[in-house]
């Protein structure tokens, strides 16, 4: 039986088509933080209120936000193709030790479901999506910034239609790190540093650091060592000094030697990005100021074929052509990504 959200997602949808009174926005890919201050000005209390609420029931939620936006918007822009319900493309757009936090998902479309029962279908998954993950930041203690509106969700799975792949995250070198996010319009090394300073907030699997605890080169490896021998299955702390909190403390952590991934450590190692690495560790300032420049222009990533697409009506894990099958939907909740936000 299909479920009342989607039931209702059924009924907006048709009433916005049949409706010549309703008023959509037109998605000309313009970018505007307030696209939908006319067409859904409920959009931002909805927003920032579920967001509130899932960040009380679980407090990893915020680190699998975080990862979402990355991993949707680094490859071909931001246009929510990460979420569309196919588990062989997400892994292969993720990397087989970077799987995304489950509630982050479920968060996103039920933002989308609230969001259109209100305001109708005029809020694509993608403008929530980042929404959502800028609003978590600042209650997670991090910097505002401002996100561009209008994005059109993708028609295809990541894995499909992406054209750019992306670095190994956890064991890259500094030099491919830079070389990637030049591609991608962050060109500033300090992108790099800022955008790294993400792991303030969220867990890892053992086997996401496997080849920095087995060096066990210096005391910080060895620990990491001897925690996922004892505790294969346990989730490491990316922060080890406020796991929960967005600050700067992870930059002071690596001042000790104590960054959990090889593409961590690089960073202190890097006679570029050290110095940049001290100034955020020294300033929150600096670290929320350079973050909240690179979170903009992260979300604003080209999209090789312009901002085309639709607004996914149903949900944010299938496309329209997909209908309105819920069944499609379940798969996200009994995969149960493994939760390594």
């Amino acid at each position: 039986m299909a479920s009342s959200s989607a039931i209702l997602a059924v009924l907006v949808t048709a009433a916005a088509l049949l409706s010549p009174a309703m008023s959509l926005p037109v998605f000309t890919g313009d970018a505007s933080p307030d696209f939908h201050a006319a067409s859904c000005t409920q959009l931002d209390g909805i927003v920032w209120s579920s967001v509130e609420a899932a960040l009380r029931q679980e407090v990893a939620v915020a680190a699998g936000m975080l990862r979402l936006y990355f991993h949707d918007c680094f490859p071909q822009g931001c246009d929510a193709s990460i979420l569309l319900n196919n588990t062989a493309a997400r892994e292969t757009a993720l990397g087989p030790n970077l799987t995304i936090q489950p509630r982050a998902m479920q968060l996103i479309e039920s933002i989308r479901a609230r969001a259109h029962a209100v305001c109708g279908p005029v809020v694509s998954c993608a403008d929530i999506t980042l929404l959502a993950t800028r609003d978590i930041i600042v209650i997670s203690g991090g910097p505002w910034f401002n996100v561009p509106q209008g994005n059109l969700d993708s028609l295809a799975p990541a894995a499909q239609a992406k054209v750019f792949d992306l670095p190994a995250p956890n064991t890259a070198s500094v030099a491919t790190l830079v070389e990637s996010f030049g591609t991608r319009g962050l060109g500033d090394v300090a992108d790099l540093v800022a955008l790294s300073g993400a792991h303030t907030i969220g867990r890892s699997q053992c086997g996401s650091f496997e080849d920095r605890s087995q060096r066990a080169d210096d005391t910080f490896s060895r620990k990491l060592a001897a925690n996922c021998s004892k505790h294969p299955d346990r989730l490491q702390n990316l922060d080890v000094i406020t796991p929960d909190l967005f600050d700067n403390a992870y930059y002071k952590a690596l001042g000790f030697n104590q960054g959990v991934f090889t593409s961590d450590m690089a960073l202190v190692k890097n006679k570029t990005t050290a110095p940049i690495v001290k100034r955020f560790a020294e300033s929150k300032e600096a670290f929320f100021g350079q973050f909240a420049r690179s979170m903009e222009k992260l979300a604003r990533v080209p999209k090789p074929a312009g901002n085309v697409g639709e607004i996914r009506r149903f949900s944010c894990f299938r496309t329209n052509a997909q209908g309105t099958d819920a069944a499609v939907d379940a798969a996200v909740e009994e995969e149960g990504f493994a939760a390594s936000a």
